[in-house]
């Protein structure tokens, strides 16, 4: 990854993390979400951690720690993409992914109840913006389909919320100075746990498919959305910093719409377009504001 410029990175980031949101189309067409997310992140666990053991990283830690990255897998992982997979089958995956907008408002709003983080004008007027587009873009949902927009609404809104608390777990590891790629290894593995008990106790059979889709978009979250893209935005963070690597999460959410009108027969109207717009340029307010907060893009990119 290293040998890679900033816009080779910048650009393999975008292009997965807007295309991992239409993988899970195919996912949930014939596996339960729950065993969805709990075989793709066993699998993504069972890749990073090889990983980290393979380049000798510590992967030793105390109760402690694996105590925070069980609650990070719990929240950011299992719980929150659940509700993912359940939001797009009701909605298509781009107003999925745009409605993570909403994302870095919640979490800097967390980080400053938490830590009295600073909480800059413009990130606030950037966030609640972001809000307000998210809700334009929704809103014609409900005159095509009420009951399911709703539905995948409501499972959006729970998606985002759980994802914001996994992100000021996420933020507190990092404050005890927790290595990134193990951390990430265990919270995968334990957010398969949290999943998989789910699914059990939902009565939920598990019966693995024999399609090439399935099976194809599977290898592609596991292997491209998580190992790869964590890889390449990894590095474009150490290289730019945080707030220049975020410009990732203002043009993923664009480009996932683009990507489900094309592929889920998604026909935006011109309401869903100015929220769209909203949306971004809240996005582009917040990063060039300097609120010491939980890093939006982990959150409100990856899926």
């Amino acid at each position: 990854m290293h040998r890679l410029s900033n816009l080779q990175l910048f650009t393999i980031c975008v292009l997965i993390w807007s295309t991992t949101w239409h993988a899970i189309v195919y996912q949930i067409a014939e596996v339960p979400p729950e065993w969805g997310v709990a075989l793709r992140f066993s699998l993504a666990g069972l890749v990073v951690l090889a990983g980290c053991r393979w380049h000798g990283q510590r992967l030793r830690f105390t109760p402690r720690a694996h105590a925070l990255f069980a609650l990070q897998g719990v929240f950011m992982y299992s719980l929150s993409y659940i509700c993912v997979y359940h939001a797009e089958g009701h909605v298509p995956s781009g107003l999925v992914a745009v409605g993570y907008s909403a994302s870095p408002l919640l979490g800097g709003l967390g980080a400053w109840l938490l830590w009295r983080s600073p909480l800059p004008a413009r990130f606030v007027a950037g966030g609640v913006a972001g809000v307000v587009g998210v809700a334009l873009i929704f809103w014609p949902e409900f005159g095509k389909a009420g009951a399911a927009a709703a539905l995948g609404t409501a499972f959006t809104a729970a998606a985002v919320l759980l994802a914001t608390v996994g992100g000021l777990l996420v933020h507190a590891g990092a404050r005890r100075d927790t290595p990134f790629w193990p951390s990430l290894g265990y919270s995968l593995f334990y957010s398969s746990l949290c999943s998989t008990a789910l699914a059990g106790l939902s009565g939920l059979p598990l019966m693995l498919p024999g399609s090439v889709q399935w099976w194809g978009s599977l290898a592609y979250l596991v292997l491209a959305g998580t190992v790869v893209a964590f890889a390449c935005w990894l590095t474009l963070q150490q290289r730019l910093g945080p707030g220049k690597a975020g410009t990732v999460g203002v043009a993923t959410p664009v480009l996932a719409l683009f990507v489900s009108a094309a592929f889920e027969g998604y026909r935006p109207d011109l309401l869903t377009a100015l929220g769209a717009l909203l949306a971004l340029v809240g996005n582009v307010m917040i990063l060039r504001s300097r609120a010491s907060s939980p890093d939006p893009t982990q959150s409100a990119t990856a899926s």
